[in-house]
């Protein structure tokens, strides 16, 4: 079994900080652009047979369409590769958010809730996302393992640590097999 994972690529993001130099938040996110397109040939030269995005794909906030259209032209490519999007923080599964209004490539799997179990032919997906930009408590504390004969692959977006920021509890996870 072969997969890639990735995490917070902040799609869209305005890099506000960079906009002190002429262009130079335009060209990052031209980059961004073009190593997600590395990645996704990756995926296909290598035969990948999951791709794992954990939370912060994009910045709710300020993605645009044609961002989205460019990602899913590119999850097309590798239509054998089963591609699990978990939400995160910055892009959370919210109604009216791209991940439930946009009609996405029929190999794209986007958790929709706290917790989710995807049973598959080689492994057990456990996903968890945000649902909202903050969580006050983690679904993962009651986890319990379906199937201990399969391999089980738990996909979040969070901080291992249960940090605060500004009065927010992010999501917090002890996962064992």
């Amino acid at each position: 079994m072969k997969f890639v994972h990735i995490a917070d690529v902040h799609f869209d993001q305005p890099f506000s900080d960079l906009s002190k130099v002429e262009n130079l938040s335009d060209i990052r996110r031209l980059e961004q652009r073009k190593i997600f397109k590395k990645t996704i040939d990756y995926c296909k030269e290598n035969d990948v047979d999951y791709f794992f995005i954990a939370g912060d794909f994009y910045v709710h906030e300020y993605m645009r369409k044609s961002t989205i259209e460019y990602v899913n032209q590119l999850f097309e490519q590798i239509p054998n590769t089963k591609i699990f999007i978990v939400p995160g923080n910055h892009d959370p599964y919210i109604k009216g958010s791209y991940y439930e209004t946009f009609f996405w490539s029929e190999n794209v799997h986007i958790c929709k809730s706290n917790l989710e179990v995807i049973e598959d032919d080689k492994v057990d997906i456990y996903m968890s996302g945000f649902t909202d930009f903050h969580m006050e408590q983690s679904p993962l504390q009651t986890l319990q393992i379906k199937n201990t004969d399969k391999i089980n692959i738990l996909i979040t977006h969070c901080d291992l640590n249960g940090a605060k920021d500004e009065n927010r509890i992010f999501l917090s996870a002890n996962f064992r097999n």
